[in-house]
């Protein structure tokens, strides 16, 4: 495996039919080996490594079809790329000496160059996958902390809801009363804007008695992001 950080490999297991009713045609767009990329793996994974009447035909089940299909979304959209690798197209001696799926009992299996894992359908949501693939934040968060003095703490709530740049609030107990997570576009944004922000937004409102803002300098999200 290629020690690209950004290069997954997905394991299935084909199923072999046992029907001679059918033959696929003679087509030179057939699986190269044992393993495709992603972008057209799903389709060809019905697809008989060699050509001819008496090739044998392999095919995926819908399960497996359905979280190829998941970890090709997913990838796309976080700049990752998926080799497809299917077990039952690869020498026996291969897949008994493959480290990556040793103890394995279920398929498919997701693994990352550092050998982590996931496995097994129940396990593929979007959830799982945006966590084992994380990416960069193409937007500027920033984190403020809010002191606020004794009022109606719902109106307050409705203010900064308001605010098309708050996307999180957090209520606290301790130093400070609430955290505001903040969000702003990538073309405009910078550490001075988001501190103006805070300055002339947040502290505008007069139950806000003080603020204290984090503006990270690189940001990593494990979550579902449109960003």
């Amino acid at each position: 495996m290629a020690d690209d950080p950004r290069e997954l490999t997905l394991y299935v297991q084909s199923k072999r039919a046992v029907t001679t009713f059918y033959h696929p045609a003679p087509t030179t767009a057939t699986i190269t080996g044992a393993h495709t990329t992603l972008g057209g793996a799903p389709s060809g994974m019905g697809e008989s490594d060699a050509v001819g009447d008496d090739a044998p035909v392999f095919f995926l089940s819908d399960d497996q079809s359905r979280c190829a299909a998941l970890v090709e979304e997913v990838a796309t959209h976080r700049g990752y790329r998926v080799r497809v690798l299917d077990i039952e197209k690869v020498g026996r001696l291969e897949r008994l000496v493959t480290e990556h799926l040793r103890g394995v009992q279920t398929f498919p299996v997701l693994v990352s160059p550092t050998g982590q894992r996931l496995q097994g359908c129940e396990q593929f949501t979007e959830e799982n996958l945006a966590a084992f693939m994380p990416t960069e934040l193409k937007s500027v968060r920033a984190m403020s902390y809010l002191k606020i003095k004794g009022g109606d703490m719902d109106h307050i709530r409705q203010l900064l809801e308001g605010l098309p740049e708050v996307k999180e609030l957090h209520f606290l107990t301790g130093d400070w009363d609430i955290l505001v997570v903040l969000e702003f576009p990538p073309a405009t944004a910078n550490k001075r804007r988001v501190l103006d922000f805070v300055t002339e937004r947040i502290r505008g409102i007069p139950q806000v008695l003080d603020t204290s803002t984090v503006v990270p300098e690189y940001s990593v999200t494990k979550f579902l992001t449109s960003a």
